[in-house]
């Protein structure tokens, strides 16, 4: 792309629409893809790029291997269940493994603000140090900047990791074929509902801890046992609905599921009933789903209910043709609902 080529190029979206960014931009839902398809994919488009996995496939030599980035703004910086150091190693390993590769390497990039505490980053990069081991990945490289008192907000954290995809695996969104079925690695909302009510000062019945987990060793389980996974997808912003939505608009099908298959602890669905909110949409950090033939969907749930954070997995839906919707769910009661992409911001800064 030459620069005349680039000063040539109009905003796709109308500024008359959104002349600034909002918190809705970065929720997960319809405006921060609506932002992602037609400003940074526009701008930027290659097919690598294009592909909208998880991380980036590039081939090198006569391997293959697996990229991704994550941002960290969480606010709270420690929560129940975690903090943002743990969250910073995986939600890039996660990334990496959603792509069917092995993690080995991450860098870290720290924002700090000036004034912040020495303690409090040292109970941080000790946490990454803890999940990195856990999760047998390398940081191997780095950068450090400090902003003015008032500019950072405490500490902003960036992690990319590369990891290497084993001979003869294919995981991708454009595999996704009719009959295929979903599999859910457990219950939903946790990790979102865990943030707010710290960050609010909410009081609830029973104690909500994140889901916050490391998801490779549930991924390399399954592609280990030699199923044949067409896609994987984490469920972080946006949640189950979103995260499944994005996955049927890169397919000409549509995905059905289940609302009874779904697994909700009662104190989540109690906390969303008090604030308003649908579980379908919030945030998860130790969850996935997997997309695979009929015939080895029973033979995953298996393997996910191995491990600790998979024990609640079920199958929940299937992939068919439908020519008006991205995503249904076949309610409690027997009716069908439309469940669209999340339109504006339910908790923004939860990861």
């Amino acid at each position: 792309m030459n620069n005349s080529r680039i000063t040539e190029m109009i905003c796709p979206i109308p500024l008359s629409d959104y002349p600034e960014i909002t918190m809705a931009h970065g929720g997960g839902g319809r405006l921060m893809n609506d932002l992602i398809g037609r400003v940074i994919l526009k701008a930027f488009s290659n097919p690598i790029l294009d592909s909208r996995h998880d991380g980036a496939v590039i081939t090198a030599g006569e391997g293959r291997l697996a990229f991704a980035t994550d941002s960290h703004v969480i606010t709270p910086l420690f929560f129940p269940g975690g903090d943002i150091g743990a969250l910073s190693v995986y939600g890039t390993v996660n990334d990496l493994a959603m792509c069917g590769a092995d993690a080995r390497w991450l860098s870290a990039g720290f924002i700090i603000e000036e004034g912040f505490s020495m303690e409090t980053l040292w109970r941080i990069v000790v946490s990454m140090a803890e999940a990195s081991r856990k999760t047998g990945v390398l940081i191997v490289t780095g950068d450090t900047k400090v902003v003015d008192r008032g500019k950072g907000d405490g500490i902003y954290i960036n992690t990319a990791g590369i990891g290497i995809i084993p001979e003869g695996i294919d995981v991708s969104p454009s595999r996704i074929c009719e009959g295929d079925v979903v599999v859910l690695s457990g219950d939903i909302g946790r990790h979102g509902i865990a943030i707010m009510a710290v960050r609010e000062g909410i009081k609830l019945e029973g104690a909500i801890r994140s889901d916050l987990a490391p998801l490779d060793s549930m991924a390399r389980d399954l592609i280990r046992e030699g199923l044949d996974i067409h896609c994987m997808r984490d469920l972080t912003r946006g949640g189950l609905a979103s995260g499944l939505n994005e996955i049927a608009s890169m397919t000409d099908c549509s995905i059905r599921i289940e609302e009874n298959s779904i697994p909700v602890h009662d104190e989540v669905l109690g906390a969303c009933e008090i604030l308003g909110f649908d579980p379908l949409y919030v945030a998860n950090e130790g969850r996935f789903v997997v997309i695979l033939p009929r015939e080895n969907g029973d033979k995953a749930v298996e393997i996910l209910r191995r491990h600790e954070n998979g024990h609640q997995a079920e199958i929940i839906g299937s992939v068919e043709k439908s020519s008006y919707a991205d995503l249904l769910m076949i309610s409690s009661i027997g009716s069908e609902r439309i469940v669209d992409m999340m339109s504006g911001e339910q908790l923004p800064r939860i990861c």
